[in-house]
């Protein structure tokens, strides 16, 4: 194959085909279509093959980006598959709901000089294909007698469960609501990420022995301690999110048609409020919504109560558009669709219909001022600009903070804020039990939910004495002084030699 060079690959980012706006807001089908196979090939072709990727290190789990699209130029979507999974069990998921931006691509040298090659779009139109097809990554399993339990089945818990699983773990999987999956699940809308995605994906983790066990919630049932010290298991992994949400604590909060994003998202994904009284949980959507944030949260919740039926959704920011957290794409899916937004904008009371209903918000106008310890420019109020703004449902979408039964219930130290502490090594304060993703970091995306659960996988390994078949040797020029003919005695390995 001939040296690729900037010049000489196709020069446009191949689009990927969308709903349109006026059509996609009366459904919950997908918004974007995803690619046809000769849009992925011609995207691929973008592709520099770089011998020294920088997408590789952009990835929080390490995929041989190179490798999987070149075996796919060469026409191998199996093998590329089994390159693609052997560091992610979840590409169709990740595909769609990574910030590929902010990661792989935005280390593309391709976007240098043009648009960055669109790895997350080529990687769900594998993980698609090997859903379709029915392919597995499901290598020779030898049992190795050690039990681990995973507290959460979102992405940290899968990640951590699929690595301990190949390692030859007999793994359970622990998850407190009635469908696995975590966020992935509750938080995210079927139009981003289809419920059928996720049971297939989420199927080939199952496939490498791991058990999940759902309507166990940890700490109520029984607690970590127990887990250790009656129930049998050598190491634990807590994934168990971030997802108690955060609210103002500005007056008014208590009001009928106050909630969380969360609470919101978790009733229509989960429970299927959007379809009441055929299910069980009911909604009381507003026809004027407001949702308070500018994350990725705020956007599924916004775009979610449109579909819903909503005759007005706002999303009400303290800071402009070039601060929002939430990706492009979604900002922009959520203009394309009718959502008007208000920046510089920052409620301070909730006000009243006189019947306990929220009737609408009294809200001050912001300028930036300078940037706070975040590096965003910090919003700060404008005298006299306060003003009434009309609304009959508020959905707070500012954040969320740790679950609080794991802490609740065991003797984990957690830091200032509730997180659990762990170190470099995502090893907790407790002997055999480790802990990933948001309950330790904070909310953040999946994707480096999922880099922490195989950290914590290694970690776990390398407490139980399992050989990490990824690490070869010690790091060079490192000699512990313990080894016989030149064999680490760390190895665990033993051979027979005849002495002459």
């Amino acid at each position: 194959m001939a040296k690729k060079t900037i010049r000489t690959i196709p020069q446009d980012r191949t689009p990927i085909p969308v709903q349109e706006p006026a059509d996609r807001v009366a459904n919950f089908a997908e918004v974007a279509l995803g690619y046809l196979e000769e849009q992925a090939l011609n995207e691929c072709e973008r592709c520099l093959l770089c011998p020294e990727p920088a997408c590789v290190k952009g990835c929080p789990v390490g995929i041989d980006i190179p490798g999987f699209i070149e075996r796919m130029l060469a026409g191998d979507f199996r093998e590329a598959y089994a390159t693609l999974s052997d560091d992610n069990l979840l590409p169709a998921i990740c595909g769609r709901v990574c910030p590929q931006e902010d990661q792989c691509e935005g280390v593309c040298p391709v976007g240098d000089t043009l648009e960055p090659v669109a790895i997350g779009r080529i990687e769900r139109w594998l993980g698609d294909m090997a859903i379709a097809e029915g392919w597995t990554a499901q290598p020779y399993l030898e049992p190795n007698g050690f039990r681990v339990g995973i507290i959460g089945s979102g992405p940290a818990g899968m990640a951590a469960a699929a690595d301990l699983a190949k390692a030859g773990c007999e793994v359970t999987v622990y998850e407190a609501l009635h469908s696995p999956g975590g966020v992935l699940r509750y938080g995210i809308p079927e139009f981003r990420l289809p419920n059928e995605v996720i049971d297939a994906e989420l199927a080939n983790i199952t496939k490498l022995g791991v058990k999940i066990e759902c309507n166990t919630l940890v700490g109520r049932l029984f607690t970590i301690e127990q887990m250790v010290e009656e129930m049998g298991f050598d190491a634990v992994f807590i994934g168990t999110g971030a997802g108690s949400p955060k609210f103002m604590g500005i007056p008014g909060e208590s009001l009928n048609g106050v909630l969380s994003a969360n609470e919101l998202l978790t009733r229509c994904n989960l429970m299927g409020a959007g379809d009441f009284p055929n299910n069980d949980t009911p909604l009381h959507l507003g026809k004027q919504v407001a949702i308070i944030g500018a994350g990725n949260t705020a956007m599924d919740a916004m775009r979610v109560a449109l579909r819903l039926g909503a005759d007005k959704v706002h999303c009400v920011y303290r800071r402009t558009e070039a601060e929002s957290p939430a990706r492009l794409e979604e900002i922009h899916h959520a203009q394309e669709e009718g959502i008007e937004f208000h920046w510089l904008t920052t409620p301070v009371e909730i006000l009243d219909d006189g019947a306990g209903n929220v009737r609408a918000m009294r809200c001050l106008r912001m300028e930036l001022g300078e940037p706070d310890d975040s590096g965003r420019r910090r919003p700060i109020a404008i005298d006299g600009s306060e003003y009434e703004f009309e609304a009959d449902m508020v959905v707070y979408a500012i954040g969320t903070n740790p679950n609080p039964i794991i802490g609740q219930t065991s003797k984990l130290k957690l830091n200032q804020w509730g997180y659990v502490e762990t170190d470099d090594d995502l090893a907790t304060s407790m002997a055999g039990v480790y802990a990933g993703g948001d309950i330790v970091t904070g909310a953040a995306t999946v994707i480096l939910a999922m880099g922490a659960g195989r950290k914590a996988a290694r970690g776990i390994k390398a407490y139980l004495g399992i050989r990490d078949s990824n690490v070869a040797y010690l790091p060079a020029g490192e000699d512990r002084g313990d080894s016989l003919f030149g064999i680490d005695a760390g190895e665990r390995n033993f051979t027979r030699v005849r002495l002459a």
